[in-house]
């Protein structure tokens, strides 16, 4: 469904992406690939997704169904409002919800605190990548949070960070994390609180590798609460 996504925000972007260095050779703004193709293409990977999705309890499939809404009218909200990165947060993060309500077959405090904590640190780590068509978003006049922090860059995406870190903390603590699981969110935090220290303004090449780092700390938390999950069930 992230494939999906993607298709459809490229379709939906075509025109925009034509107009932006970065983004011009992507193979529908440049002409390699037919729309109608990239639709045929969409559709595919929306059926397997299906398929996958009606696996699941009744509550996960209606929740996961919900999750289309903020897919449809993200790539529309860059023309209509300076924070498009928050609604890319709510399609994103969705992952979050789907976990826990496909094991459980309902929604508790965990998975809501960790849908938000997500939603944060899309808009942190999106607002970064923004930052390499700063100029080109600028004169074709696409809106981004990038643009709309401008000069308050670091503080708000630290801002953003700030507050992802602490509600993954709170997310691990309701769900009964124990040690190992909190050095793995502390560690997570710090791989953040490097990103907004090595963060410039108007740095296209270093916004990328820092966009590009969020992998890492990713993974990092992972390993800290799949660690916590192993030691504790061993115990």
């Amino acid at each position: 469904m992230r494939g999906a996504g993607s298709t459809y925000n490229d379709i939906a972007d075509r025109d925009l992406d034509a107009k932006v260095e970065r983004t011009r050779l992507r193979p529908l703004p440049s002409g390699q690939v037919r729309v109608r193709h990239a639709a045929l293409f969409l559709l595919a990977q929306a059926l397997v997704g299906f398929a996958v999705l009606v696996q699941f309890n009744g509550t996960a499939i209606l929740v996961g169904l919900c999750s289309l809404l903020p897919v449809a009218i993200y790539p529309f909200m860059k023309r209509i409002m300076s924070l498009p990165q928050l609604v890319l947060g709510f399609a994103f993060g969705w992952g979050a919800l789907m976990g826990w309500v496909a094991v459980f077959a309902h929604l508790d405090a965990p998975p809501l605190l960790l849908y938000a904590a997500s939603v944060a640190w899309i808009v942190g780590y999106d607002t970064i990548y923004a930052v390499q068509d700063i100029e080109d978003d600028e004169m074709a006049g696409i809106r981004s949070s990038a643009r709309l922090f401008g000069r308050r860059l670091k503080g708000a995406v630290g801002l953003c960070y700030g507050l992802a870190a602490v509600l993954v903390g709170l997310a691990a603590w309701q769900a009964g994390a124990g040690p190992v699981g909190f050095l793995g969110v502390a560690a997570f935090a710090g791989h953040l609180a490097w990103q907004v220290l090595r963060l410039q303004e108007r740095d296209g090449a270093g916004a990328l590798r820092l966009f590009r780092s969020n992998r890492d700390a990713g993974l990092i938390l992972f390993a800290g609460l799949t660690a916590d999950a192993l030691i504790r069930g061993l115990s």
